[in-house]
C-alpha cells in the first residue's frame, strides 16, 4: 500500500474512495456520457439529478466540476451549498444571488452552484431561485441535486435537464467494493460480501459505512457480523421466528421471539421488514396472503407510530394463528 497522509488516512472510506473523475463512476454510464458530451462541446445546461441515497448524485456533478476546472479555479468557480442546513430565502437572495450575479475571468465562462439536498428547500427559496437561474444563465449553471422530485417546484424542475440516478445493482457495487478491500487490505468472506449486498438496498455509501463499521468492530467481515453490526436480524433468525410463528401454540411463540429479540437487540420494525419478504415465498392461499399482510402492514404502522412492542409482538402472533387457523 502506499503511503498516505494523516489527512487521508483518517478519511472514512466513503469520502477517502469517492470517484474523482467521470471515467470512475461505476454505473449509470447513459446519464456520464451524455454529461461528458455536454462538457466537451462546451454546452452543460442547468442539471438536476434525483433519486435514492448513495447512487452516485453527488460524486457525479463533483468529478463534473473537477473536469470543468483546475484545482486553482476551483474553490471561485464552484459553489457547493447543502441546502438541508441552507435553505431559507435569505440564502437564495444572498450568498447565491452574490455568487450568480458576479462574472468569471477564466476561460470558462459560467461558475457551478451545486445546490444538495434541495428537496429540503423551502417553497419561497425555490421560487426566488427560478429567477435567478433564468436571469444569470451567462454567468452561471445549477446543479440540483435531491432524493424526491415531488418536493421541487415545476418552475425549477422545468429549468434544468433531468436525469434519475437508480439504486445499484450489485454487480455495479461489487468491483467498487473489491477495490475498496484489497487497497484497505481487509479479510472479508463471500457471505459477508452478500449481506453488505443485501442490506444496502442498492446504496453505495451504505455499503461502504457498514464495511468499515463491520472491520473496525470485529477485524473480519462475515455474514453474522455484517449484520451484528448494524443490529439487524440474520436469515436464519427470520427463518426461525417464522417457523415459531407458523408451528408453535401461541404462548410458546411469543416468548422464543421476545428472548430472541432481547438477546440479539432486534427491533419489531427490522423483524417485520424481513418477514414480510419471508411470507410472500410461502405458498398460501391468495385470501390468506392478502389477511397476513395487511394485518402486518397495521402491525408495521402501530410501532412506526410508537406503540408499544410487546403489544405489537403480541398482536404479530396472533395475526399467524389466525391465518393457521383458517388453513385448518
Amino acid at each position: 500500500m502506499t503511503q498516505e497522509t494523516p489527512a487521508v488516512a483518517n478519511l472514512p472510506w466513503v469520502e477517502k474512495y469517492r470517484p474523482t473523475k467521470l471515467e470512475e463512476l461505476i454505473s449509470h454510464e447513459e446519464i456520464i456520457k451524455t454529461i461528458n458530451k455536454f462538457i466537451k462541446e462546451d454546452q452543460l445546461p442547468h442539471l438536476l439529478f434525483y433519486g435514492p441515497p448513495g447512487t452516485g448524485k453527488t460524486s457525479t456533478i463533483l468529478a463534473s466540476a473537477k473536469q470543468l476546472y483546475t484545482p486553482a479555479q476551483f474553490t471561485s468557480m464552484v459553489l457547493e451549498l447543502n441546502a438541508s442546513d441552507d435553505r431559507g430565502i435569505g440564502i437564495v437572495r444572498g450568498q447565491i444571488l452574490n455568487f450568480a450575479s458576479t462574472r468569471t475571468i477564466f476561460k470558462h465562462g459560467f461558475k457551478l452552484i451545486i445546490l444538495d439536498e434541495a428537496d429540503a428547500m423551502t417553497n419561497d427559496a425555490q421560487n426566488a431561485l427560478r429567477r435567478i437561474i433564468e436571469k444569470y444563465t451567462e454567468n452561471v449553471r445549477f446543479c440540483v441535486i435531491c432524493n424526491y422530485l415531488s418536493k421541487i417546484i415545476p418552475a425549477v424542475q422545468s429549468r434544468c435537464t433531468k436525469f434519475r440516478f437508480g439504486p445499484l445493482a450489485p454487480e455495479q457495487i461489487m468491483p467498487r467494493l473489491e477495490y475498496v478491500i484489497d487497497k484497505e487490505n481487509l479479510t472479508v468472506e463471500e457471505d459477508g460480501k452478500k449481506a453488505l449486498m443485501t442490506l444496502s438496498g442498492g446504496d453505495m455509501r451504505k455499503v461502504l459505512n457498514v464495511l468499515q463499521s463491520t472491520w473496525l468492530a470485529y477485524g473480519s467481515v462475515t455474514e453474522e457480523t455484517v449484520y451484528s453490526c448494524v443490529g439487524h436480524p440474520l436469515p436464519k433468525d427470520i427463518t426461525s421466528i417464522a417457523n415459531w410463528l407458523l408451528n408453535e401454540n401461541y404462548v410458546l411463540a411469543y416468548c422464543k421471539i421476545q428472548d430472541l429479540k432481547i438477546k440479539k437487540g432486534l427491533a419489531l420494525q427490522d423483524i417485520l421488514t424481513e418477514l414480510h419478504s419471508f411470507v410472500n415465498k410461502i405458498e398460501f392461499p391468495d385470501g390468506i396472503l392478502i389477511n397476513l399482510v395487511v394485518k402486518m402492514a397495521d402491525i408495521e404502522r402501530r410501532v412506526a407510530t410508537g406503540c408499544t412492542e410487546a403489544v405489537q409482538l403480541n398482536a404479530l402472533v396472533a395475526a399467524f394463528q389466525c391465518a393457521r387457523e383458517i388453513q385448518c
